[in-house]
Order: structure tokens, then C-alpha cells, then sequence
């Protein structure tokens, strides 16, 4: 009988689950409808999007067919119903498809130098991952760190954003995971633990944050990048120029981050003895260094001294190239070892993002539309704050380069009408774009930490929207205070 009413309420919750699915679907289906019935009108009707200065050879109808494939890749991008790489591949072909650029221009872009940079940093991620340096560099932080349990949970916090500053978060998150279910096994916390929330929490909100520091934390910056060289190939963002604009950002957001941690979710555990026993076991079996793990971290270094120096003249893209090749040349891995961990479909969709990117601009599209809806003597922080906004709120829903590839052809279309500086304006949506810190959708270090269980959606909303507001309230201060006087952003 007993067995029978859990029969009963299993197939209650699950066909529940399934009307919610089903819904969302719905959802998705409609959103993608209403754009596509919209592209087609656009495609199909008489030009009445006339921006000026349109190329001679550019069909009068392009720029309104463009703003149509910009709103099915839009709806796409938004609702995920194709893999994003699949809307990417559809930019690159409903772009010369409709004559809105020349063919071989389209397939062109989708070899631009992001691309290139960002397969480069996949590879040195793997072969961070695979010959166990980046677990003996986790290892030995987390060890200066288990004293007591409010410094483990630092620990985890500022290891993994410090670790995304030169890897990918969602490589940081995967790599950090194991080690943080180790604690929490070691520590035999219960499903639901306060202190095992606060430990994954500490993980997503680290990488999270640590990702928009440099270009390497996440694959929107180098989309963005690419992005800024297609509308404005006079204004450029080096590798230091952009650190030092994120990291007051970094390090503030860490701080509040592992505050809040500390204020929204009360300790249950008080001795971390058993975690320090086993952190120290882990440290003794890692043994010496080899030496592939030597070559791979003078390797590492010397790429983002590179980078740091030579972006400007020799190029990220070419950089990244010489480093992955020198990681087959020096014997630290091999291909198979690594090819799993490089995420095409991100690499893929770079290349629609920035063809769609380079038609928007071409076709001047979205500056007539923002043209007639936007007051050009609106202020400039007001725009740069909007803007902001924005990019956190979409970027909790959707991939945050998926995102950057809708906002920012937006963004300097705006900042064209409203005398935004075009870096100013990719800092501002790109950065933010990073910052998700609720939803399992929003990145990649979120769903690897709810994956394990200890938190639900609902709690993860109410901790994590005050440090949403935070992140937007110190982007501001800090755009005041730093990215106008000392930085001059707007005269790069």
C-alpha cells in the first residue's frame, strides 16, 4: 500500500515536471515563432529601413534583411532551442543567402583571430588538466587555507577566481569540483548542508567572478574583441588594458562574494579536521613536479608575458597558435588527451557572431532603428549603465557570450548616437556579461556546483540576487571612479 501511494505521488511530480517542460518549450516555440514571422515580413517587404552613407554595392534591401536574420539569431540565441553553435552556422549562411553580405566574406569571418586565440587557450587549458598541474596548484592554495571553516570556504572562493584568471571558469569549475566533493565527503556533510552550500556557492560565484578579469576566463571577452576590430577596427583593448580595468572588479566582487556567503548562510559545522587530513594526503601523494609540468607552466608563463606584450603588435590569435603548437613540440600532451576539452560549439558559434556582427555594421541597420528611438542627448553614464543592466539581467538566462553577441552590435549602434566610446561600450556589456551568479543557465561554474545537490534553484536566487545588485553597483563606482579618470577609457 505504502509502495503503491510513492507510485502514485512520483507520477504526479513527474507529470508536473513534464507540463513545465512542455510549457517552456511552448515558450520557446512562440518566441521563436513571432521572430521568424517578423524576419520574413522584413525580408519580403519594400525597403523602409534607409540608414545614409550605405555602400554602392550593397542592395538597398540588405539592411533590412539583415535586422531580420539579427532577430531569428536573437530568438535563437535567447531561447536555446537549437544548440548555439547550429544559430551560429545559420548567420553564416542566411547572410549571403539573402544578400546581405558577399559569400565569401561571411565564410571568411568565420576564421577571425578570436577564434584562433580562443582554441589556443582551450588547449592550454587541457594540458593544464591533463598532466595535473592545475590540481597541484589547487592542492596546495586549498592547504594554506583549511584552518577553520570560514577560511576553506575563502579558500575554494578565492582560489577559483584567481585560477580563472588564466583559464576558462567552466575548465576552473570542472577542475575544482572533485576536490570540493572530496571536502565534503571528508567532512560527511548531509544533502542540504549549509556548509557544503557555502563550499559550491564559493566555487560558481570564484570562477564566476575570476573569468572577466582577463581574456582568458571565458570565451566572450575574445568574442567581444572581435566584435569591437568588425565595427571599429581603430580602437583596440590590449591584454593589459583590459586587466586593469577588470580587476578593481575582481578583487571588490571576491570580497563581497565571500561576505555574503558568510552573512546569508549561517555555519553548521565548526571542526574541518577531517578536510585538513585529507587536503594534506592529497598534497603528500602528488609527489614532485615532473617535468612536463615544469615545461607546461614555463610554457604558460612565457605565453601570457607574451600576450601582456606583444598583443598589440604580433596578435593574441597568432600567440595562442604558437603556445598550442609548442605543447605537442615539448612532448606535455598529446592530441587525443586534450581534443575533448576544446569547445567547438563555442568556436562555432564565434564565427556567425561576428558575421552578423561585421552585416550590422556594413548595413548601418540598427544605427537607423536606434536612430528614431533614441535621444541622442541622452547622458553617456546613463547609456553605459543601461546597457549594464542588461547584460546581467540576459546573461542569467542565456550563455553569456550568446549575450555579448546580442548586446554588443546593439551597444555601439547606441554608443554611435549618443557619443559612447566603443571601448567604453565593450567593457561595459562584455564585463557584466560575465557576472551570473543564480541560475545553472547562466554558466558554466553554476551548473557544475547545483549539480551537486545541495542547493535548489529558489535558494540560489534569493543568495544570489544581492550580489547581482552588487556586481551592477560597483561596475558603476567603478566606472566613475576608475575607468574615466585614471583608466581615460573614453580616449582609447
Amino acid at each position: 500500500m505504502v509502495s503503491g501511494q510513492r507510485d502514485v505521488t512520483g507520477a504526479d511530480s513527474g507529470g508536473k515536471a513534464d507540463l513545465s517542460r512542455n510549457q517552456r518549450l511552448a515558450l520557446r516555440f512562440i518566441i521563436c515563432g513571432c521572430a521568424l514571422a517578423v524576419a520574413t515580413w522584413l525580408v519580403l517587404a519594400e525597403p523602409f529601413i534607409r540608414p545614409t552613407n550605405l555602400p554602392a554595392d550593397m542592395l538597398p534591401a540588405a539592411p533590412q534583411r539583415c535586422v531580420g536574420v539579427f532577430l531569428v539569431c536573437m530568438a535563437l540565441w535567447f531561447t536555446n532551442l537549437i544548440p548555439l553553435a547550429a544559430t551560429g552556422l545559420l548567420a553564416i549562411a542566411l547572410l549571403p543567402l539573402l544578400e546581405v553580405l558577399p559569400k565569401d566574406e561571411a565564410f571568411g569571418l568565420f576564421g577571425n583571430s578570436a577564434f584562433f586565440f580562443m582554441l589556443g587557450v582551450f588547449l592550454l587549458a587541457a594540458a593544464m588538466i591533463s598532466t595535473g598541474l592545475s590540481k597541484r596548484i589547487t592542492l596546495l592554495a586549498l592547504q594554506r587555507f583549511d584552518r577553520s571553516p570560514t577560511r576553506l570556504v575563502v579558500g575554494v572562493a578565492v582560489s577559483a577566481s584567481f585560477l580563472a584568471l588564466w583559464m576558462p571558469e567552466h575548465a576552473v569549475a570542472a577542475m575544482m569540483y572533485p576536490i570540493v566533493v572530496e571536502i565534503v565527503t571528508a567532512l560527511q556533510l548531509k544533502r542540504g548542508s549549509n556548509y557544503a552550500k557555502k563550499l559550491f556557492l564559493g566555487l560558481a560565484w570564484g570562477s564566476v567572478i575570476g573569468g572577466i578579469g582577463t581574456f582568458l576566463g571565458g570565451a566572450r571577452a575574445p568574442l567581444a574583441l572581435s566584435l569591437l576590430h568588425e565595427a571599429h577596427p581603430e580602437t583596440r583593448i590590449g591584454f593589459l588594458s583590459w586587466m586593469a580595468a577588470a580587476m578593481p572588479l575582481v578583487i571588490v566582487l571576491t570580497a563581497i562574494a565571500v561576505w555574503m556567503l558568510s552573512l546569508r548562510i549561517p555555519n553548521d559545522i565548526e571542526d574541518i579536521r577531517a578536510a585538513t587530513r585529507m587536503l594534506d594526503e592529497r598534497v603528500q601523494r602528488l609527489g614532485p613536479m615532473s617535468a612536463r609540468e615544469r615545461r607546461l607552466g614555463v610554457l604558460n608563463l612565457l605565453t601570457i608575458v607574451a600576450w601582456i606584450f606583444l598583443g598589440h603588435t604580433v596578435g593574441l590569435g597568432v600567440i595562442a597558435m604558437v603556445s598550442a603548437v609548442m605543447l605537442f613540440v615539448l612532448r606535455v600532451v598529446n592530441w587525443n588527451a586534450v581534443q575533448g576539452y576544446v569547445n567547438w560549439g563555442v568556436l562555432i558559434m564565434y564565427g556567425g557572431a561576428v558575421a552578423l556582427g561585421r552585416a550590422v555594421t556594413e548595413t548601418r541597420a540598427m544605427e537607423w532603428l536606434f536612430g528614431h528611438a533614441i535621444d541622442p542627448a541622452m547622458h553617456v553614464l546613463l547609456v553605459v549603465m543601461i546597457m549594464a543592466a542588461a547584460a546581467i539581467v540576459l546573461t542569467e538566462g542565456i550563455s553569456n557570450s550568446a549575450a555579448v553577441a546580442i548586446l554588443l552590435p546593439i551597444g555601439y549602434s547606441v554608443g554611435d548616437l549618443t557619443g559612447v566610446n566603443p571601448a567604453m561600450m565593450t567593457l561595459a556589456v562584455t564585463i557584466p556579461a560575465g557576472l551570473a551568479f543564480m541560475l545553472p543557465v547562466g554558466s558554466p561554474p553554476n551548473a557544475i556546483s547545483f549539480s551537486a545537490g545541495h542547493y535548489s534553484i529558489r535558494e540560489v536566487v534569493q543568495i544570489g540576487w544581492p550580489l547581482s545588485l552588487c556586481g551592477l553597483a560597483t561596475l558603476f563606482v567603478v566606472i566613475v571612479l576608475w575607468w574615466g579618470p585614471v583608466l581615460n577609457v573614453n580616449a582609447w
